[in-house]
């Protein structure tokens, strides 16, 4: 199964909120990247991915699935931007911050670390497992 990182500012939207919507989950809308777009086009329903709180706190803080495919963004006309819907599983039982991540020389080259820009990034199987690990949940 493939893995993925959703990155939010949590000021903006934060995990609370994203677990507050339930099993409906949410749009991922507003991006405006091609790379992360493209990541979006190529999630399917029930790939997972790590909810990371960007700018404030700068960590991982918990576990979403991917509730409906690629569609077109509904924040916009411009018919280049797609987005995926996602689901809150479940919260790290600690999160795991950036700064934690560059230290695991087992993560040295996850995308949060190489490319902290990106706002939707793929995650490796060894990956996932080792964030998982480190927040204390079962992969």
């Amino acid at each position: 199964m493939p893995y993925w990182l959703f990155k939010s500012e949590p000021d903006t939207w934060s995990w609370d909120q994203q677990v507050a919507k339930g099993g409906a989950g949410e749009e991922w809308h507003g991006v405006r990247n091609y790379q992360a777009r493209n990541n979006m086009r190529a999630m399917k329903i029930g790939d997972r991915g790590f909810f990371y709180h960007s700018n404030i706190g700068k960590e991982v803080v918990g576990i979403v699935e991917v509730s409906q495919e690629s569609a077109p963004d509904s924040t916009t006309d411009d018919p280049r931007w797609d987005c995926v819907h996602i689901r809150a599983i479940k919260a790290l039982k600690r999160p795991v911050t950036l700064e934690e991540a560059k230290a695991d020389p087992r993560l040295q080259d996850m995308a949060l670390v190489k490319n902290t820009r990106l706002s939707v990034q793929p995650v490796s199987d060894e990956e996932w497992r080792i964030v998982c690990e480190l927040g204390g949940v079962e992969p």
